[in-house]
């Protein structure tokens, strides 16, 4: 099949967005399919047989314009954690518009029924993102240091300083150090990492850094604080797990739909002092720490490329058949 595979991020964007084109590009063409990444189209892209477009409602332009010009042609959409959790409520007649034109709707993770309507569960599919394990000679963290990471972009969503808030709290003694990695969406973020750094010794903050630099920060790190108050289904997770890192997360569907409900690292979103009492507990009971490894562990078969791709495939195999 030739598939347009639209993004609303730029082409050298780190965007998860981005990320997870690019990656799905990839898995496509290695099951045999011709994919181009576009981040809009418009009448007159025509030559795709399939077009699958992230994000109902940044992407809803292209949505309505390859509905309209090739209403007979299979359109599968993506649905973000700001698709599911924002804009289905706060502009519900264009976030709508797109879940309506959809033959086929994709979630990154298992809870995203429970937060559409019903109308649309018959055409759902979940596609987990995946991630590759670690590379064997990365090092290890340090005894000196607790290091816990916190990856991704600092903005309202992620609730981005929870982690480093709760490090506030922790005893004299504690040797937590919470390592942040990711770009500040805004000037007000920057100006409020770089002041946290000023005042909390436990914080440092890297800014936007590559992929492999991401990579040794899991590797060097205890666990991963995982603090968003909306997600629709992070990569990080899915990196986390892989990895064997353990996860300290939010209770939010974006995680408890990859970590389980009875996952037994949840903590209350934006809850400062239960964040600061999971970081006491992974720091001083080996036993709880060994525990959320273990479960990450066993999920990390459901995030493999192979994984992936025949989720992403079926999709493609479901409105094309």
């Amino acid at each position: 099949m030739k598939i347009g595979l639209v993004t609303p991020a730029a082409p050298r964007s780190r965007a998860g967005n981005r990320a997870t084109a690019t990656r799905w590009a990839r898995l496509l063409r290695t099951a045999g399919h011709r994919v181009r990444v576009i981040e809009q189209w418009q009448a007159g892209d025509g030559g795709v047989d399939v077009m699958v477009a992230l994000h109902a409602w940044r992407s809803a332009p292209s949505i309505a314009a390859f509905a309209e010009h090739h209403p007979e042609r299979p359109l599968i959409v993506v649905l973000t954690g700001t698709d599911i959790y924002r804009f289905q409520h706060s502009d519900p007649a264009i976030t709508g518009a797109s879940l309506d034109r959809a033959h086929a709707l994709i979630g990154l993770h298992d809870h995203v029924g429970r937060d559409i309507p019903a109308r649309f569960h018959a055409i759902l599919h979940t596609v987990r993102q995946s991630a590759a394990p670690l590379p064997a000679s990365y090092r290890g963290p340090v005894s000196r240091h607790f290091d816990l990471c916190v990856v991704g972009h600092l903005r309202d969503e992620k609730d981005s300083l929870r982690a480093a808030y709760a490090a506030r709290d922790l005893p004299a003694e504690s040797r937590i150090r919470i390592r942040q990695a990711g770009r500040a969406h805004t000037s007000d973020w920057a100006r409020a990492a770089t002041a946290e750094m000023a005042t909390n010794p436990r914080y440092a903050w890297y800014g936007e850094v590559g992929q492999g630099a991401i990579r040794r920060l899991y590797a060097r790190s205890r666990a991963l604080v995982m603090s968003s108050v909306m997600e629709g289904g992070a990569n990080v997770v899915s990196e986390a797990c892989v990895a064997g890192l353990p996860i300290l997360a939010s209770r939010i569907p974006g995680n408890t739909g990859l970590l389980g409900d009875d996952y037994p690292g949840l903590y209350t979103a934006r809850d400062t002092a239960a964040l600061s009492r999971l970081m006491r507990r992974v720091e001083h009971e080996p036993d709880y720490l060994a525990l959320l490894a273990a479960h990450c562990r066993a999920l990390a078969p459901r995030f493999t490329p192979e994984a992936e791709r025949t989720a992403l495939v079926r999709v493609i195999e479901t409105v094309t058949d």
